[in-house]
């Protein structure tokens, strides 16, 4: 996982009120935040810094290009319906081929935030499943 960087946010209209909380936790580590239009609108909206990045379909420079030169380190994205499906294609394949780790959902991103949160802050903990499920675990 990425500890710092620039994180690229392209979500529904639906998911953005609650991937605020993930990407403001990213901010507040360091991340820099790039973010398609209307994306970015909503989070500088809220008060979140992010800067606008065209999608594939609007022209060069893109999130495509970014992800290869190394300028985005990490992935939210999340998509409705065939065409925006179909539209995310070389961004799914740019970010294996890149090794930039990819979210397509708010459960997976919220994860992913806390996780780096907690790694960067010396927080992380590595423990047995079964300690979790112990009978004296609390």
């Amino acid at each position: 996982m990425p500890t710092k960087g620039a994180v690229f946010v392209s979500v529904r209209d639906e998911d953005k009120a609650r991937m605020l909380e993930a990407i403001r936790t990213l901010v507040a580590i360091g991340f820099k935040v790039r973010a398609t239009g209307g994306t970015a609108r909503y989070l500088v909206e809220n008060g979140v810094p992010a800067e606008r990045i065209n999608k594939v379909s609007e022209g060069r420079p893109h999130v495509v290009d970014a992800i290869k030169n190394g300028s985005i380190q990490l992935v939210f994205n999340t998509t409705a319906g065939a065409q925006a499906l179909s539209d995310s294609r070389s961004l799914r394949r740019a970010a294996l081929l890149h090794k930039a780790p990819y979210y397509t959902t708010l459960a997976g991103a919220l994860a992913a935030a806390e996780g780096i949160k907690a790694y960067v802050g010396g927080d992380l903990e590595v423990r047995a499943l079964q300690d979790y499920f112990a009978p004296d675990a609390a």
